[in-house]
């Protein structure tokens, strides 16, 4: 189980490389789809797509399949070919897809990240302002707060005990609470 874990994630790296230098060129792509497409089928000039770089899953999952594919019948004759193998080989294609994906993701992100960094720039520095604002309101309040309660505990007032000579009823009554 160890092993297949490495394996995973070496293979979601693997398949950040793969993404990443598909998304810089594509010359391989390229040279398969003139070989394989007829001149009217064959991919535009300034069409980027590749093998793993913006191609549906299906797709993907297929040349990623084909590549682990070739690489397993080179390795055939190193190493026997049993259950541990194959439960690598599985763990390997479903990596690669994985890090395409998360490669994608990431370079998304960052031309995001990129076109949006003046408005970002300038969400940040309203937030900041606005926090400033709130720290200057609640530290004047705490120091309005804290001299009202010095004034009270200078000068207290001394309050009047009800007169003994009425019962509870009869102060309700007076003061219209009860009939």
């Amino acid at each position: 189980m160890t092993i297949e874990l490495i394996v995973f994630i070496v293979a979601i790296l693997f398949g950040v490389l793969l993404y990443w230098r598909e998304s810089n060129g594509n010359g391989l792509y390229r040279f398969v789809n003139k070989i394989v497409n007829s001149k009217e089928l064959q991919m535009k000039a300034d069409d980027r797509t590749g093998f793993v770089f913006q191609q549906k899953f299906l797709l993907r999952l297929v040349y990623v399949t084909f590549l682990f594919i070739v690489v397993m019948l080179v390795l055939k004759f190193l190493i026997p070919i049993n259950y541990a193998t194959v439960s690598i080989f599985a763990s390997s294609i479903v990596g690669t897809v994985l890090g395409t994906y998360l490669a994608n993701f990431v370079l998304k992100s960052g031309k995001i990240v990129d076109e949006k960094s003046e408005s970002l720039t300038d969400l940040v520095s309203d937030t900041i302002e606005k926090g400033k604002e709130l720290l200057d309101d609640i530290t004047t309040r705490d120091d309005d707060v804290s001299s009202s309660e010095v004034e009270t505990n200078e000068t207290p007032k001394v309050e009047e005990l009800p007169k003994q000579g009425k019962s509870a009823r009869e102060r309700l009554k007076d003061k219209g609470l009860l009939k």
